[in-house]
């Protein structure tokens, strides 16, 4: 069996080392190698592959903010690259198919091919993503810093990024989350449950079972006779909150 392969790293003495020493491996067949997270959303979305090897300390966007900006249905088997200390790595041992310390050891090496091959072959591609998503949401536990700053918008063959400061609402559609952004609307490939827990409860907060709202951007608040109430916001779009959500509105403006 053939296994399309993506080396995602930095560093480019780093990408040659992987994929030289993929060389005995013939199944894991390389279809690409970037040195920037957003290189590889583009690369994953074109190629498909089933294993990706990631760098987790990138600039601008490490290696677990791709992931997130990834849909999770497109998440492949992941052997992580990373000289992250002991306590960290307990979630990559629960929760990743293998990762690999700088500098790589041979043997060990081998080790993680042997171990991605069986998970590959054990668990199908839903079950890889979930893995993913759990980790994701340990690691995002372990940091405090975890909230999303931007999001990854994909238009065919492009992709381009909004950041968490120009969203102005958010609803759900589907599977889809449309980003309401200065009049124009973006899909994100992710359900709105998932979204909420990775945005600043500071800023975002859910009003409706299928609506978010950025707090800044609240100008006016009317109560509705069966408990449930309307908001305005500064651009003029009036949004329902149900009854279920208005309590805790109210208790995160009030601390705003």
């Amino acid at each position: 069996m053939s296994y399309r392969t993506i080396v995602i790293d930095d560093e480019p003495l780093a990408r040659r080392g992987i994929i030289s020493r993929l060389r005995p491996y013939p199944q894991f067949e390389v279809v690409g190698e970037c040195g920037n997270g957003m290189d590889a959303l583009v690369a994953i979305a074109e190629h498909h592959p089933n294993l990706i090897f990631l760098d987790v300390q990138m600039p601008e966007m490490d290696g677990f903010e791709m992931l997130e900006n990834l849909p999770t249905d497109e998440r492949p088997a992941v052997i992580f690259l990373t000289a992250f200390d002991q306590y960290a790595l307990r979630a990559f041992d629960v929760h990743a198919a293998d990762y690999l310390l700088k500098p790589i050891d041979d043997i060990r090496f081998a080790e993680a091919i042997d171990r991605v091959q069986r998970v590959m072959q054990m668990e199908k591609g839903t079950t890889l993503g979930d893995r993913l998503e759990s980790l994701l949401s340990d690691l995002h536990a372990r940091r405090p810093s975890g909230n999303a700053q931007r999001f990854a918008i994909r238009n065919g063959r492009r992709i381009f990024f909004v950041t968490t400061n120009e969203v102005e609402w958010i609803e759900a559609q589907g599977d889809y989350a449309a980003l309401h952004v200065n009049g124009k609307t973006h899909l994100l490939r992710e359900p709105l449950h998932i979204l909420e827990r990775r945005l600043d409860p500071s800023v975002f907060v859910r009003i409706h079972r299928s609506t978010i709202v950025r707090m800044d951007q609240i100008s006016e608040m009317q109560a509705l006779a069966n408990r449930d109430c309307l908001i305005r916001l500064k651009d003029g779009t009036t949004l329902r909150v149900s009854r279920s959500y208005s309590e805790r509105l109210q208790e995160a403006l009030s601390g705003a």
